[in-house]
């Protein structure tokens, strides 16, 4: 079982997009949803668990989705797939303040690899949007589940790797040609005299996955990067960037 250490990034599910920002900003410190993703055998056991850092109670209501992702990471949810078979211990639930509330479930799936999300809508927050609505809070629990058997290196192919000195960006283009799930863990940018680390990715089977990545130095002189390192669970894959004048942007977005 793997645990990614970051935190889940809130989104607000309310009619306006107009709550005032020191409200949102409480209220997403105070709730956390760990781990965040799940890569777990198939079938498999796994345990939520939801804290509540605020000093009032909260309601949690829990929906399961499946999910896909694009080659430019941008997620589309929809209904849980039928073949996905998901068992929670509850489906609702109400935390107190300052404590943690662990939801367990048994899930299981006749194709590996396939994968899903849980969200847990928080409500019942002490503040309301400047039109008086009522606010709620969505964080997601992302579950993979897995063959014994993941990606291979020669199943990985780079389309393309190339540096805009105009955009100050690095443009990657990624295949999985295989039929199981791969998980870059780190991104590297190596320039004459300094590394760059940038986050990892998942590689879903037989498709493709662009990443823009913004560099933090100027592209001038020495401060270039030539080569790039892609960290997988076992193996990594390298190659040298090809510079160009300009890096049509393809609004590469984060995923789970």
């Amino acid at each position: 079982m793997k645990r990614d250490s970051f935190r889940a990034a809130c989104r607000l599910l309310c009619g306006a997009l107009c709550v005032f920002p020191f409200l949102l900003n409480a209220a997403s410190q105070a709730q956390t949803v760990r781990p965040v993703i799940n890569e777990m055998g198939n079938p498999s056991k796994g345990r939520v668990d939801y804290v509540n850092d605020s000093l009032t109670p909260l309601n949690v209501v829990l929906e399961a989705k499946s999910f896909t992702v694009s080659e430019t990471g941008e997620i589309s949810y929809r209904p849980l797939d039928p073949n996905i078979h998901l068992k929670l211990s509850t489906t609702s639930f109400r935390i107190q303040p300052q404590q943690t509330y662990y939801v367990f479930y048994e899930a299981s799936s006749p194709q590996s690899p396939s994968w899903f999300v849980i969200y847990a809508s928080f409500s019942g927050f002490p503040f309301r949007t400047a039109q008086g609505m009522n606010v709620r809070l969505q964080l997601p629990h992302t579950v993979y589940l897995l063959p014994k058997h993941s990606v291979e290196k020669n199943e990985v192919q780079i389309d393309r790797a190339e540096l805009s000195r105009s955009d100050n960006k690095v443009r990657l283009e990624v295949e999985n040609t295989g039929d199981n799930f791969g998980r870059v863990l780190e991104t590297q940018l190596l320039y004459s005299k300094k590394k760059q680390e940038a986050p990892g990715f998942p590689v879903f089977p037989h498709s493709k996955r662009i990443v823009e990545i913004p560099l933090e130095d100027k592209t001038e002189g020495e401060n270039v990067p030539v080569d790039f390192v892609l960290q997988f669970q076992n193996f990594k894959v390298e190659g040298k960037l090809q510079a160009t004048q300009s890096l049509a942007s393809a609004h590469a977005s984060p995923s789970p």
